[in-house]
């Protein structure tokens, strides 16, 4: 039987601001079900879809780039793939890119992950912002604590800018985190570094970038 296996770039928005990685999943199985097409599944007692994503997007978190991988069990074209879930799409996803992955065995999403790129837009800017965010780039260590856990976050940040979005005029904090196993950047921790209630800020994750792209500038 011949599987194909399909890379597919989604953003996640408002409508499934808080629906969970395993939730996700879900949503994909039945979008793909909605669709007609023929999504493989594993074998044994319990089947499963087979469906990779990168990496689980915290809960109440947007995203204009998130990957996931879906094995087919039939050859489609591209055509046939694009139309058919566009038609099956609920509210909150919409395909940003569509290719297919010529190596139907390759390394999994997971593994090839390094980090992510996120907009924050918090509801105020305090006015000494650049002067925080040029102090923490120059530290050398930034103790936080996750899960009553002590770490350094700054390793973890590879980039913090103050900028202004193209065509947009509200300021946006734009950060570049580390997404490796055991060594994953927070965007909600950096606010928190910079005296910013995470609570009060719209965060989105633009990209995730994978192994062979430059993580610097």
């Amino acid at each position: 039987m011949k599987m194909q296996r399909w890379r597919i770039t989604f953003a996640k928005t408002e409508a499934m601001r808080y629906t969970g990685h395993l939730d996700l999943i879900l949503t994909w199985e039945r979008t793909f079900r909605r669709s007609g097409l023929p999504l493989s599944y594993s074998e044994g007692f319990n089947p499963r879809p087979v469906i990779n994503l990168a990496a689980p997007l915290p809960l109440g978190f947007t995203s204009q780039g998130e990957i996931g991988d879906f094995w087919l069990s039939s050859i489609v074209t591209m055509h046939e793939f694009s139309s058919s879930l566009d038609r099956a799409l609920p509210p909150g996803l919409a395909i940003q890119h569509l290719e297919e992955v010529p190596h139907l065995h390759g390394d999994k999403l997971p593994s090839l992950v390094q980090a992510a790129i996120y907009r924050m837009t918090p509801e105020q800017f305090p006015p000494d912002l650049k002067d925080r965010i040029a102090q923490l780039l120059s530290s050398a260590t930034l103790p936080s604590e996750r899960k009553g856990k002590e770490y350094d976050l700054r390793p973890l940040i590879y980039d913090l800018t103050l900028t202004v979005p193209k065509g947009l005029k509200p300021l946006v904090i734009e950060t570049k985190l580390s997404l490796l196993p055991g060594a994953t950047g927070r965007p909600d921790e950096v606010l928190y570094a910079l005296g910013i209630d995470p609570l009060s800020a719209n965060i989105c994750r633009m990209t995730v970038l994978l192994k062979n792209i430059p993580l610097k500038s």
